[in-house]
């Protein structure tokens, strides 16, 4: 195997792996990554946190959802190099004390999670809005959520969650 020196092609340096530091839901942890690897891709495979999904790999449809530096970014179309000393929070982070969040609560209350494979990706969204606007408009958790697609609840019972989880008086249809 050739070693990255100055006589070694562009090519060869450009596939070693290189080491970078990012603090996974409050947890730092040091991950060799390619530089053509995607953060879905190191959140899943090589720090094993599998809740983030990936599914179109396009950036289309928001599965891929994480908070990066609390900013919903689309972790698929993100390089994991790029998120090197940078703070991640996954939809595994967002329990605390194996207590559910109220966003995620809210979404069981709502019944919007069905097949559950927007899901994180949704719970990521909302939660960055509620972190900016603490009582959101049906308008404003519409545009916050539109980057993320559910082919299953019809987006209602969604929005519906969001409202609950800022208090608005959204009552539980689950319980």
């Amino acid at each position: 195997m050739l070693e990255a020196n100055e006589s070694t092609p562009v090519t060869a340096k450009r596939s070693q792996s290189q080491l970078i530091s990012l603090c996974v839901n409050g947890e730092w942890r040091e991950v060799a990554v390619k530089p053509r690897l995607t953060l879905v891709e190191v959140i899943r495979d090589s720090i094993g946190l599998t809740g983030t999904k990936a599914s179109c790999e396009s950036g289309a449809c928001g599965a891929c959802t994480v908070l990066l530096e609390d900013r919903p970014i689309l972790a698929c179309l993100t390089l994991a190099i790029e998120c090197d000393g940078k703070r991640v929070q996954t939809v595994e982070g967002l329990a605390e004390g194996g207590k559910l969040s109220a966003i995620q609560d809210a979404f069981l209350d709502q019944g919007a999670v069905q097949c559950g494979f927007c899901t994180p990706g949704m719970l990521m969204s909302a939660t960055a809005l509620l972190r900016d606007c603490p009582k959101p408009s049906r308008e404003e958790i519409n545009k916050a959520l539109e980057g993320n697609l559910c082919r299953c609840t019809g987006y209602n019972a969604i929005v519906d969650a969001v409202l609950q989880a800022s208090g608005q008086g959204v009552e539980p249809v689950m319980k």
